[in-house]
């Protein structure tokens, strides 16, 4: 990785893509340190010390969450309108079709994810502004003058227009990078806000058990070697291709394969088993000061059974992460729709007939080899409740979400640069024997 990383900045034009992803980042920190106006920051560091659910926003936002900057809700509306058009491709025909029509139809899909993100970053925006509106505790509301009320409409206005123009800025920024920089600027932009929280954490360690920095740090480097060679393990299928003559020429008659990743739903099952894990102990706790004795007991009750320090959270964690593990895999391979691609381009599995014969038995290979990544996420996902008896803490130098999206990040990056030199290489090759 060092080599072709110093590789990289003996060439001009790679050397101006890296300095341009890094700028770019630059950009966007400095940007997720501008905040809203009308917010009270001790109170904003009160209410997040209290909420989980705020705390997985900052991660997608970049950190920016937690200072309700102009960046706040980062990406994050973004990939929402991908999670959502990617489920409503098999259910809607024409979502379908475009997705079979190559490049056009990619590019119509991008349009219309781009479309979908404006009214979910509005909406986002308002549900998290109302929700510090409404808190803070002792130190008073986070945001004051929100709400459409009389005299409110205004600033309130401005504040949605200010976080819906912050996402798509951030999208723009991504977007600079897929273009003139290296690697997914999407993901690139997610990682530098990760990365950017690690002395933070270290610091919360040292003050909350200093031996359980050298711990996490061994859990860390363990987990990412094992997250590499799940995420880079894959199930070669083998496939052939009929000859086929046409006039003088021969057609096909090679052999390749088709490979299968051990977990193709990469960090998904872990978003929505939060997102679902998080959603009952948010309600409850706007009831658990409630005048009704039944409502405030049921209320807390959820509260303490949603809360992380019980044992119930992270079983129910680790199943729904298997769960949805199966569940996104099957959608993403059923978009993909091999079985009759291969059929068209004659291709066939050596032993299995084309059709359905050949879709059962790449489903049936698929869930066995998803069961392993299935069960090395719901084992990521619940590492710190794991490591909690020897820490002392279930603070992690990483999230798990987090260590996914920054070795996945990591590694695809370096792919582009390896392709990227692997082709000037070549570029030098042919000029020399021209």
């Amino acid at each position: 990785m060092l080599q072709a990383v110093s590789n990289a900045f003996k060439l001009p034009d790679l050397r101006r893509k890296i300095i341009f992803t890094i700028a770019i980042l630059v950009i966007y920190r400095f940007a997720a340190h501008v905040p809203v106006p009308g917010v009270d920051l001790e109170a904003l560091r009160q209410v997040f010390s209290q909420n989980q659910l705020l705390g997985l926003l900052d991660m997608f936002s970049g950190g920016a969450m937690s200072n309700f900057s102009v960046m706040a809700m980062g990406v994050y509306p973004f990939i929402t309108a991908q999670i959502v058009l990617q489920l409503l491709t098999p259910i809607i025909p024409q979502l379908e079709a475009l997705s079979r029509e190559g490049a056009a139809g990619r590019q119509r899909l991008n349009l219309y994810t781009h479309l979908l993100t404006i009214p979910l970053a509005a909406l986002q925006g308002f549900s998290q502004a109302s929700l510090l509106a409404q808190s803070g505790g002792a130190a008073g509301p986070v945001i004051s003058n929100f709400g459409f009320r009389a005299g409110t409409w205004l600033p309130t206005l401005a504040t949605l227009a200010t976080l819906t123009a912050g996402t798509m800025f951030a999208i723009w920024l991504g977007e600079l990078i897929d273009e003139d920089g290296i690697g997914n600027g999407i993901s690139i932009i997610i990682f530098g806000g990760i990365v950017a929280g690690i002395p933070q954490r270290v610091g919360q360690l040292w003050v909350a058990n200093p031996w359980s920095i050298p711990i996490f740090g061994v859990v860390t480097a363990v987990t990412v070697v094992g997250i590499v060679l799940i995420q880079e393990g894959q199930r070669r299928i083998p496939v052939h291709y009929a000859k086929r003559v046409r006039g003088t020429r021969i057609y096909g008659g090679q052999s390749t394969h088709i490979p299968l990743q051990v977990n193709s739903a990469g960090m998904i099952p872990l978003i929505f088993a939060v997102s679902f894990l998080l959603l009952p102990g948010v309600v409850a706790s706007y009831f658990v000061n409630a005048e009704v004795e039944v409502v405030r007991n049921v209320a807390q009750f959820i509260s303490r059974l949603f809360d992380q320090n019980s044992a119930f959270y992270w079983i129910l964690y680790f199943v729904l992460v298997v769960g949805f593990t199966y569940f996104y895999t099957d959608i993403i391979f059923q978009q993909q729709n091999l079985p009759e691609t291969l059929q068209r381009q004659g291709g066939f599995i050596p032993g299995i007939r084309p059709g359905q014969r050949t879709a059962e038995y790449l489903n049936g290979v698929l869930k066995r080899i998803t069961l392993l990544g299935a069960l090395f996420l719901g084992l990521i996902a619940i590492l710190p409740w794991i490591v909690r008896p020897i820490s002392g803490t279930s603070q992690m130098l990483l999230t798990s979400t987090g260590l996914l999206i920054v070795v996945g990040v990591v590694l695809d990056t370096m792919k582009q640069l390896e392709a990227q030199l692997l082709m000037r290489h070549y570029e030098g090759f042919i000029r020399k024997l021209s």
